[in-house]
């Protein structure tokens, strides 16, 4: 078991080094490179740059209020 949780503790360490690089890369470095270099066909518009970490946080909070939600309902239920 300590093995698996190992793997995934890499894989998902991994997972986030590399959107960090890309991102990092995504909205500092690349503003300073020329419109018509190839790299610009691997990255989204700037504009995604914003929506998309703000698309994230809204899911992320709702989910997490639904969640909690959903935890002290329970624990109502129970006390009743």
């Amino acid at each position: 078991m300590e093995l698996a949780d190992r793997a995934v503790g890499l894989l998902l360490s991994s997972i986030s080094l590399s959107i960090f690089t890309y991102y990092t890369f995504w909205v500092i470095i690349l503003p300073f490179v020329d419109s018509d270099h190839f790299i610009h066909k691997y990255f989204l518009p700037q504009d995604y740059a914003i929506l998309v970490p703000v698309f994230a946080g809204v899911t992320l909070l709702s989910l997490l209020s639904v969640f909690i939600g959903m935890v002290m309902l329970k624990s109502k239920k129970k006390k009743a």
